[in-house]
């Protein structure tokens, strides 16, 4: 059994980068950027009204000040006028400013006095103008290599005309439960069988990074079926992940299976509870890891181990990483031979564990916010002590 730290270092030392493709906006969503983004164009391009109102010079713009309107501008239209003494322009707001401009004066702040002319009703008013390149420049770097793409940068690429966006290539993930106990969701268990759990999950969970899944279906516990379901995942995936038969009963031949096929096992118990059972192994470019079957413990190592393995391997800037937290109340465990990770709720910037069970209680984990984790040999914590936590 090794510390865990040594077994995500082991972990996070393998990975190798996954390539890239060009993809469009389209299918963008989530992914990682695998290069830098440049804007093609100053942003705005121009200056432009930020308001409703009307483009005049500064000077003219004192209260009771009459001006005469010369032309409408409006927005996406090229002002056929300069603004001269006495003049201004209606403009709407991103209207290109006019030459000879140097305010906006908001609609509101004027009134109509005569036909084709308004009167400036307020003691003064701001600029109200946006400047060409005062958000962007030509040239300038937009977006990082790594950063993964969410809503906000949609908007940011399509400014700068980036519609064919490189990003890294995403990650095949196969899935495989293990188990005779199991059967599928679909159907109901009768005598000693139960649901399989783990396989929906963990599906979940690695389309949220996003990877492309595959899964194979339940493994039976003998070696021969489970040499075959690996081989099928490893015909086409990147990542294999077995939950279940890593433990140390009479029918766990999960890292028997891994070493028949001629993958090396890099580790095969970790210092964690929950989650000791974890096997990690490498076939050529290609990995393998071998969860826990309780549906808890395969649901913390993939946030904990798997996650970063994979967001590392994409060069994804935002590796999930532990804050250290205030805790909310006294709390206490009595075994403290492995790291513990307890799911909790964070409140007011609090932590606050949640009732919890046990490995087999992935319940809790629907109310958590985040997963506290103590250090080996860590009995206690107490209120207001600080505790590390990795946000969900």
């Amino acid at each position: 059994m090794i510390p865990f730290e040594e077994a995500l270092n082991i972990v996070l030392n393998n990975a190798i980068p996954f390539g890239e493709e060009v993809v469009g906006m389209e299918s963008a969503a989530g992914r990682i950027l695998s290069r830098d983004v440049f804007s093609d164009i100053d942003m705005p391009p121009f200056d432009k009204s930020a308001v409703d109102g009307f483009a005049c010079r500064m000077r003219d713009a004192g209260y009771g000040m009459e001006l005469r309107v010369i032309e409408t501008i409006a927005a996406g239209s090229v002002p056929s006028m300069a603004i001269q003494e006495g003049e201004c322009s209606r403009i709407m707001t991103g209207g290109m400013l006019p030459v000879g401009a140097d305010a906006v004066i908001m609609v509101e702040d004027t009134e109509i006095s005569s036909a084709g002319t308004i009167k400036f009703i307020k003691e003064k008013t701001a600029i109200n103008i946006c400047y060409r390149a005062e958000d962007i420049r030509n040239g300038q770097k937009v977006l990082e290599k790594g950063t993964r793409i969410e809503p906000a940068h949609f908007a940011v690429l399509a400014s700068v005309g980036n519609t064919g966006i490189h990003v890294a290539r995403q990650p095949h993930i196969g899935i495989i439960s293990t188990g005779n106990e199991l059967v599928e969701p679909g159907q109901k268990p009768e005598g000693a069988r139960i649901r399989n759990s783990n396989a929906w999950q963990l599906l979940a969970q690695a389309r949220q990074i996003p990877a492309l899944c595959s899964y194979y279906g339940i493994a039976d516990d003998s070696l021969e079926e489970l040499k075959d379901k690996i081989s099928m995942g490893l015909f086409e995936a990147d990542i294999v992940i077995l939950t279940g038969g890593v433990s140390m009963g009479d029918f766990d031949y999960v890292p028997e299976a891994m070493e028949s096929l001629g993958a090396k096992i890099l580790f095969k118990s970790v210092a964690i509870q929950p989650g000791r059972p974890t096997v990690f192994a490498r076939y050529n470019e290609q990995f393998i890891f071998g969860l826990p079957g309780n549906p808890v413990s395969s649901f913390v190592l993939f946030e904990l181990m798997v996650k970063p393995f994979v967001l590392k391997m994409m060069g994804c800037n935002e590796i999930p990483r532990v804050h250290a937290m205030p805790m909310g109340v006294d709390f206490s465990r009595k075994k403290s031979s492995r790291k513990s990770v307890i799911p909790v709720t964070v409140d007011g910037g609090a932590v606050y564990p949640i009732e919890y069970h046990g490995s087999a209680h992935i319940n809790a984990y629907t109310r958590a916010g985040g997963m506290m984790i103590m250090d080996i040999g860590q009995t206690e914590i107490r209120k207001g002590e600080p505790v590390n936590v990795r946000l969900l």
